[in-house]
């Protein structure tokens, strides 16, 4: 089944200007065109989950371009993909970790309020 990218775009809950913008920065390689309209298949869809998903974890679009673009070269990029995963995946922990700790200080001054 092929998608517009207004379709895409509520569909995946982004607008239409985020995925042009995911497309003219070369993170859509593989998206079709007809009559000059993008034409989106559902692994276009698949792969922009991937995209919001690293974007949203705080990776840099500079960093998913050198990520999609070892995609483009198949299997002899998998060890460089899995490390930048891994260094992603290490950044999203630590995240974690902080917004922890700033919620036991709030949970403290929660619980310091309802007894004050």
């Amino acid at each position: 089944m092929s998608y517009t990218i207004s379709e895409v775009a509520n569909r995946m809950g982004i607008s239409p200007s985020t995925i042009r913008y995911y497309d003219k920065e070369g993170l859509l390689p593989n998206v079709k065109r007809k009559n000059g309209q993008r034409v989106f298949e559902e692994i276009d869809l698949r792969f922009l989950v991937l995209l919001t998903c690293l974007k949203n974890t705080g990776m840099p679009i500079k960093r998913i371009r050198e990520y999609v673009e070892m995609i483009q070269q198949g299997d002899d990029s998998l060890t460089d993909r899995y490390q930048i995963i891994q260094e992603q995946r290490q950044f999203v922990l630590q995240q974690i970790e902080q917004l922890n700790y700033f919620l036991s200080e709030l949970d403290f001054k929660d619980w310091y309020y309802q007894k004050a």
